[in-house]
Formats: C-alpha cells, structure tokens, sequence
C-alpha cells in the first residue's frame, strides 16, 4: 500500500521537485500538486491523502490557515509544513493551528520521505533546528501557567515525547510499551486537553508547561 500525498507549494520548481520525487519512489505516491489553497476542500476531496504536504507562506490562503480550515473538515488529516522560515512565531502558529509536523525545504530528499511515513504512521517530525526551537519555547513559558490536566506521569512522558516529535513506533520503544497502548494513552491525553490533534496537543504543552 502506498502513502498517497498531496502537495501545495506556490513555488513550481520545488513542487515539480516533489512530485517527481515522491512519485519515483517506491511506496509513495503523489496525488496532486497544487500552486495554491485556492479551491482547497475540492483538491483534499479529489485526492483523497493520507499526507498534505503544505507551504507555510502562499499568496491568498496561507498555509497556516490552510491547516485551521482543514482540521476543521478533516480533524485526523496529517499535516506536514515545509518551509524556508525557522521563526518561533511561525512554528508556534502552524503547531497551534494543527500540524502534524513541520520540516524545512532545505531537508534532503531521503529525509523528506522519511519525514512524510513518519508523520503518516503518526509522528509529529521536526527538522533538528525546528524541534531545538520549539523546545527553547517550552522553556521561554512562564512558571505561573503550569497546569498539569490531570495528566498522569506516563501520559507526561509521552506528551513530552510528542512534543520531541517523536513517532508512535519510537514512544512505543522508549516506554516499553506496544504501540497500541501508546493511542491509548495519547486519546486520554487529548480528552484531558480537550484537543482533536498532536499540533494542538503539543501547542498546549508549550502554552501552559506541562513538559
């Protein structure tokens, strides 16, 4: 079975780039490439992926925003950012919004490919730079808005592993436990948090320091 993506990148050479990329290698397939969010809904509708792979910075729709309209319709929809921008604001406003991940276009080939089955199996992939900023932000929070959820110490660890962008497989790992029990936990962690995806669940850890 093939990672069907689907692609959305104002900039044609990178786009060309990507198709030709994911659709030449084995156990990937490329559903549509798009310039724009344009007639967003319609081209998730048409190509039915199991990855988007989103542009942060487009003219009209951005992909920030392309991400808040598409959790709204599709709350379980993957969602990997590729972008040039390494800011703390726009990494915190694409986790907020709900992306699964967010990478940076300079990524190799074989990474970037490795960045989407790993978002498809459930990770939440950061480029080392990206997830070194995202950390720093957990740190950067106030003391005084510490609140823990209720979260019990084993859901804590895999929260913080979530938000290491680590995969379902390695939290499995790391924790001794099956894989199955790792959805376990993070469905009783998004209950707790009262959020629907891992962006989300992770922007919380950062707002209010659960990690």
């Amino acid at each position: 079975m093939k990672v069907k993506v689907t692609i959305f990148d104002d900039n044609k050479s990178l786009r060309l780039g990507l198709y030709q990329l994911i659709n030449g290698s084995e156990g990937y397939e490329c559903a549509g490439a798009f310039e724009n969010c344009s007639n967003l809904l319609k081209d998730i509708e048409n190509t039915k992926p199991d990855v988007v792979l989103m542009d942060i910075q487009m003219p009209g729709i951005s992909g920030i925003e392309a991400v808040k309209i598409l959790r709204e319709k599709y709350p379980d929809l993957k969602i990997l950012m590729q972008t040039i921008f390494e800011e703390s604001d726009k990494i915190f406003q694409s986790i907020l919004a709900g992306a699964s991940g967010y990478i940076l276009k300079n990524t190799s080939p074989a990474r970037i490919l490795d960045f989407i089955k790993e978002t498809y199996e459930g990770g939440a992939p950061m480029s080392p730079s990206v997830a070194t900023k995202v950390l720093k932000m957990v740190g950067q929070q106030p003391v005084e808005k510490t609140n823990s959820f209720n979260l019990s110490e084993r859901e804590k660890e895999i929260l913080s592993c979530l938000v290491k962008g680590m995969s379902y497989k390695l939290i499995a790992d790391a924790c001794f436990i099956s894989i199955d029990t790792v959805r376990g936990h993070i469905r009783n962690i998004y209950e707790k948090l009262h959020v629907h995806s891992k962006g989300e669940a992770i922007a919380t850890a950062i707002k209010d320091r659960i990690v």
